[in-house]
């Protein structure tokens, strides 16, 4: 008889997790409506029907609370496993080279999707904010990390065009910039069809694919 190890969560970590999702929710709210600057802890607080205490305990301060929103952002309503192991098992599981490249340009479909108005809120509040600006670069060099995950796995495949496995991620940094979906989606005014057509080649010159 199998019998799973698996922790189950006593009554007091689930209402746990129920505070910090109702504290994420009224923050990711307030940030996007009122912007970093215009969002107090407070406001925060009353929103989400805890105390400022409650927040700081569950949470942490402005910054931190900025981090779990774009944590949440990005995992999205079925919260999957980790992005790292995510896109590992994504990449190993396609078929070739191309296919890598297409888990990628519908990744960042998807992702920026739901974190390109958290990203716009992490920029602003990197000008005004020290926390928030280390964060900022700090979830930038994690990006990295992933995608270098991405680039080695292109490498087994015999790809990368002569770029060593950091210069491929870097590549794959730049081009699946969330900025970059800003821009052309947000402001340029492109069709999300069109992005991704976009990224698949810009991925695929940029890394040896034809």
């Amino acid at each position: 008889m199998f019998v799973t190890t698996e922790a189950v969560p006593t009554l007091r970590e689930a209402q746990a997790a129920v505070t910090r999702r109702q504290v994420v929710d009224a923050a990711s709210t307030l940030f996007l409506a009122n912007g970093y600057v215009g969002t107090s802890i407070g406001a925060v607080a009353r929103l989400a029907g805890v105390s400022v205490q409650t927040i700081y305990n569950s949470v942490g301060n402005k910054a931190a609370l900025l981090s779990a929103m774009l944590d949440s952002a990005a995992s999205g309503p079925a919260a999957p496993t980790p992005v790292a192991e995510f896109m590992r098992e994504r990449s190993r599981a396609a078929v070739d080279a191309a296919g890598v490249i297409d888990v990628l340009a519908d990744w960042f479909v998807e992702v920026h999707g739901r974190t390109a108005s958290v990203w716009a809120v992490i920029h602003q509040a990197a000008a005004v904010d020290g926390e928030a600006a280390a964060m900022e670069r700090a979830r930038n060099e994690q990006r990295l990390r992933n995608y270098r995950l991405a680039a080695a796995e292109l490498r087994s495949r015999g790809c990368l065009a002569g770029l060593t496995d950091d210069e491929g991620a870097a590549a794959i940094w730049a081009i699946g910039n969330p900025e970059a979906y800003q821009v052309l989606v947000g402001g340029a005014g492109w069709t999300v069809a069109a992005y991704r057509d976009w990224l698949r080649k810009a991925l695929g010159g940029a890394l040896g694919i034809a």
